[in-house]
């Protein structure tokens, strides 16, 4: 299992769209409440945020690799969680 970090801003619908996406999905996956999951507001923490190589939020890293940056679907938030869960 690996981690999962999450790059947001306030105020992004996407953002908050792939968050009901996560909840739904840990509520119909119980196991990938298991999944450490670190939740970075980029405005709140650049500096935090300036060492990842990313343009548009919601972006998705597994462990050092980003996996997902964008406009986020349920079925790709859903890959994300399934990826870190497998490894």
């Amino acid at each position: 299992m690996q981690k999962v970090t999450m790059f947001t801003m306030a105020g992004c619908p996407y953002c908050r769209a792939a968050h009901r996406w996560m909840e739904e999905l840990m509520q119909e996956y119980p196991e990938y409440n298991d999944i450490e999951l670190e939740i970075i507001d980029e405005t709140e923490h650049p500096d935090i945020a300036d060492r990842y190589d990313y343009y548009y939020v919601p972006t998705y890293y597994v462990g050092r690799d980003k996996v997902h940056e964008g406009v986020a679907t349920k079925e790709k938030v859903h890959r994300v969680l399934e990826r870190a869960l497998r490894g």
